[in-house]
């Protein structure tokens, strides 16, 4: 790289950071992209690696592999400290500073127990290819415990599988359990039956997929519970240990239970010195920029971006892939001189899938459910996987489960403990789902 070119420094290399990273190809800048992990994530599919249906390989691409036909580019494996705006210089955890001309801080989501962090160690939640595995070790010790557990109210909290938060991950991660312990799991265990495992989705709320229509949410309710998952709403969760779940003040004895209820911007606005919501998503202009920041933005999970209707755009990864292409026509259109149009977000749909043929997709004034749903739901999330091996392993997984059932995934890393710790001492909670 030569010291004339404009310098962009891209943190994260996620869905935006990857999108701004890709269109500025041929933009007469040089590029380093800045991630503390060495390969990009496809999130969406994070479930299907905890439920032992995809490898993490499957889902995930080395970044250098990414971006190698990209000659100005380079990236750094490290992670950022903090901004200084001043001298425009990237802090790093190495002790290094990268100097920038245009910077753009595109570093996601982290999860949020709404002032209980201490409840993490219990209730993983999935957001890296480390929680994943780390869920589906702990699914995966529950069945093989059970299926040699003698004492019948430890078996029960062993096979009693409880997921919080009723968004798309939860609605998606129930799912996948209830089929892997209801189904995937039956013919090669002996003790374990379809019946005899337990799965609860609960939600504080009065439904599940809120950023549904109502009527999408109610068929996502109906489907889940097709596939045995309790559904318990408007139940606020007030405990999280290692042998229960506390559900609206009633204990449920589990060893397994997985947070998807929220989730907490990174850091950037503490770099920054700014304003941030009370999710910690950096305040941003129309222009994605930061008030009183040159030449600074902030795209994707780590962003409080309004849409035309006044409203906080999610985070999902169309937002950020929109976003992180707008910054770069932006870049690229100070090079010329031009003036740069606003953002606006086209919104081209969501979409939840419920077990292994069945999904709910709202497309605005259409709405589709059922197989044509999970159907359209694979064949837009093989498509935006990077890379054709990832598309051809991911596509051909889904095909074989779908004839199958079959979890070809099921591997437990790491050591073994000898028992899982800690005795069931409260008397399980048989009620209903709500």
């Amino acid at each position: 790289m030569t010291d004339i070119r404009p310098h962009v420094v891209i943190v994260g290399a996620g869905f935006g950071g990857l999108a701004a990273t890709r269109a500025l190809a041929r933009a007469a800048v040089d590029v380093t992209l800045i991630d503390q992990r060495n390969h990009h994530l496809f999130q969406p599919l994070l479930y299907q690696v905890a439920t032992a249906a995809l490898s993490p390989a499957d889902i995930a691409g080395p970044i250098r592999a990414i971006v190698s036909d990209q000659s100005n580019v380079r990236v750094l494996l490290d992670e950022v400290t903090g901004v200084d705006k001043a001298a425009r210089q990237v802090e790093l955890g190495s002790g290094r500073a990268v100097a920038y001309d245009w910077l753009i801080i595109a570093t996601g989501a982290r999860h949020s127990y709404f002032g209980h962090d201490e409840w993490a160690m219990h209730a993983p939640g999935l957001k890296t290819i480390d929680d994943a595995t780390a869920v589906r070790r702990k699914v995966l010790l529950a069945l093989e415990r059970a299926e040699t557990e003698t004492d019948p109210d430890r078996r029960r909290a062993l096979l009693t599988f409880v997921v919080i938060g009723g968004g798309p991950t939860g609605v998606e991660m129930a799912g996948a359990i209830a089929e892997l312990a209801h189904q995937s799991v039956s013919r090669d265990f002996r003790s374990i039956t379809p019946h005899c495992s337990r799965v609860i989705l609960v939600d504080a709320g009065p439904r599940l997929l809120t950023a549904f229509p109502d009527a999408l949410s109610a068929a996502a309710r109906d489907a889940i519970e097709q596939l045995g998952v309790e559904v318990r709403l408007n139940a606020p969760v007030t405990n999280i240990a290692h042998d229960h779940v506390e559900i609206a003040g009633v204990a449920v004895p589990t060893h397994t239970a997985i947070w998807a209820a929220g989730v907490r911007a990174s850091p950037a606005a503490e770099w920054l010195g700014i304003g941030a919501d009370a999710a910690g998503r950096t305040i941003i202009g129309s222009d994605l920029g930061v008030e009183g920041c040159e030449n600074i933005f902030v795209i994707g999970d780590t962003a409080a971006c309004k849409g035309p209707d006044g409203r906080a755009l999610p985070g999902i990864a169309p937002v950020a892939k929109q976003q992180g292409q707008h910054v770069a026509r932006i870049i690229k259109a100070a090079l010329t001189g031009q003036a740069p149009k606003p953002f606006r977000y086209r919104h081209f749909g969501n979409l939840a899938t419920i077990g292994r043929s069945n999904a709910v997709i709202d497309f605005g004034r259409v709405h589709v459910t059922g197989f044509s749903a999970w159907v359209l739901w694979s064949v837009a999330h093989v498509f935006f996987l990077v890379g054709f091996r990832n598309r051809f392993a991911v596509g051909m997984s889904l095909f074989w489960n779908y004839l199958t059932f079959a979890r070809h995934a099921r591997i437990i890393t790491g050591e073994i403990p000898a028992e899982i710790p800690g005795e069931i001492s409260i008397t399980p909670s048989l009620q209903p789902a709500e």
